[in-house]
């Protein structure tokens, strides 16, 4: 539907994906022509107490954002890449992939402590199961729990005991000190909050079912949202606790005939990343995990050569088939298939369809 010089862009409602949609936006705006965003409500945002694997096939965020494309109703959609399934109507093309942002993960705490510094038993939350899978490889005694929700509220869940206890004591010590400033702290406890930042204010008003002593979070997410720096992060190691397939990395699809396609793709799209991601995401295809199975698949165009680390887990994290190659960019589509194809029959696949079936029940 682009009439007019103008490209209309869907977004789901989040903060994080209207600053994801506000950097494409940002690429396509010109003197000829304007952008416009639309919202969409997708069934990952309207089911809120539902495990992503939980949601039905793959795609729970991504599908309703490009029915609207199909349709007509707008020219391309904008796209976590990592909540995109690798199969889509033919009709549809991934028109314009940017420069990725950070593929990793952080692991939040409200202290600062790394994977290993976390006492023994430590609750830590995620939604995903290759995070689950891969923090019970690395600590097996944690005690993983279920996590949703956007960004922001992931991390006042994680922050709102801390503060909200700490609050407490100041204003019990002042209590006792009949309203003098108690010699134990530097601040009131009006002062101690007016201190704080619009996070952790938020995060005193949140009432929380579970306590955490740490999340899991994509490095990328934060970044975007301005959040990286207002919290405590330790970044996980890649080569143990390798990235989704496509995290960090925004897609835009559009028609593959749509009239704005191809000023998308001159606008928005990043070669490097584009290699990278679609390795990733072949891996994936190929394998056949979805959302469904603990894999993982991080991808680096090293000059000829694509360096791709692969990850796959049983649910408990107890097994793992793991495989690390350099492969040709020239091909580099084909040779993920082929890779993919060995490591399904070095167990890979009997982890997925065993993935798959403990997922349902």
């Amino acid at each position: 539907m682009n009439t007019g010089g103008t490209i209309r862009l869907a977004t789901r409602g989040s903060d994080l994906a209207r600053r994801q949609t506000a950097s494409v936006r940002d690429r396509l705006d010109g003197r000829r022509r304007t952008v416009e965003t639309v919202t969409v409500s997708t069934r990952g945002d309207e089911i809120r107490d539902e495990l992503i694997h939980r949601l039905g096939k793959t795609g729970a965020f991504a599908r309703a954002l490009d029915e609207q494309v199909l349709d007509g109703d707008v020219d391309a959609a904008v796209h976590s890449m990592k909540d995109m399934p690798t199969e889509s109507p033919p009709e549809l093309v991934v028109a314009g992939v940017p420069e990725r942002a950070p593929a990793g993960d952080v692991l939040v705490t409200p202290d600062g402590t790394d994977v290993a510094g976390l006492s023994e038993g430590a609750v830590v939350g995620t939604s995903s199961l290759r995070r689950g899978a891969q923090l019970r490889r690395e600590r097996p005694d944690l005690e993983v729990v279920p996590l949703r929700g956007n960004v922001d509220t992931r991390l006042e869940k994680l922050l709102a005991p801390t503060l909200q206890r700490e609050h407490q004591r100041r204003l019990d010590a002042e209590d006792e000190d009949e309203g003098e400033h108690p010699d134990a702290f530097d601040q009131s406890a009006e002062a101690w909050f007016d201190d704080l930042s619009e996070l952790e204010r938020q995060a005193m008003e949140r009432s929380v079912d579970h306590e955490y002593d740490a999340i899991v979070l994509a490095e990328a997410g934060l970044e975007r949202s301005g959040l990286l720096g207002t919290v405590e992060t330790t970044r996980l190691p890649k080569a143990r606790f390798v990235p989704a397939p496509g995290q960090g990395a925004i897609a835009v699809t559009a028609l593959a005939e749509g009239e704005a396609t191809a000023t998308i793709n001159d606008r928005v799209d990043d070669p490097v990343t584009r290699v990278e991601t679609t390795v990733e995401r072949t891996v994936l295809a190929e394998l056949g995990g979805g959302c469904i199975a603990p894999i993982g698949v991080h991808a680096v165009v090293q000059g000829e050569y694509v360096h791709v680390t692969v990850q796959v887990l049983s649910l408990d994290g107890e097994e793992a088939v793991e495989r690390s190659a350099d492969l040709p960019v020239t091909d580099h589509a084909d040779a993920a298939a082929s890779l993919a194809a060995e490591l399904r029959e070095a167990g890979a696949a009997d982890l997925i369809e065993r993935a798959r079936t403990e997922a349902e029940e």
